[in-house]
C-alpha cells in the first residue's frame, strides 16, 4: 500500500487481480497503481475521482476563459456575436 489509501500492483500481479482492483476501487475509494518494470502506467480509481476531477478541469477552463476574455475586450477588440460565427463556419444554432 502506498500514499493516500493508493496501492500499487505489477501489470502481471493486476491481470490476475482486475475483479479485485475494480472492487477496491468501486467499494472501497481505493486508488490502484498498475505498473511495468517498475514504472507507474496506469491506475483504477473510484468514479467519484473522475468526477472530482472533470468538475475541477470544467472549473479552471471557465475561468481560463473569463481571463481571456477581460484581456480581450481591455485591449479593445470587438465582440463577434455567436450568430455570425456560425454563419461564418456553417454552423446551424
Amino acid at each position: 500500500m502506498s500514499r493516500h489509501g493508493q496501492a500499487t500492483l505489477s501489470t502481471a500481479d493486476a491481470r490476475g487481480q482486475l475483479s479485485d482492483i475494480l472492487n477496491r476501487a468501486a467499494f472501497g475509494k481505493e486508488r490502484v497503481v498498475v505498473s511495468r518494470r517498475g514504472k507507474p502506467l496506469a491506475a483504477v480509481v473510484p468514479l467519484e475521482d473522475i468526477e472530482t476531477l472533470e468538475a475541477l478541469e470544467d472549473t479552471l477552463d471557465a475561468a481560463e476563459i473569463r481571463k481571456r476574455l477581460l484581456e480581450w475586450e481591455a485591449a479593445g477588440k470587438p465582440g463577434i456575436p455567436l450568430e455570425e460565427v456560425a454563419i461564418r463556419l456553417g454552423v446551424k444554432l
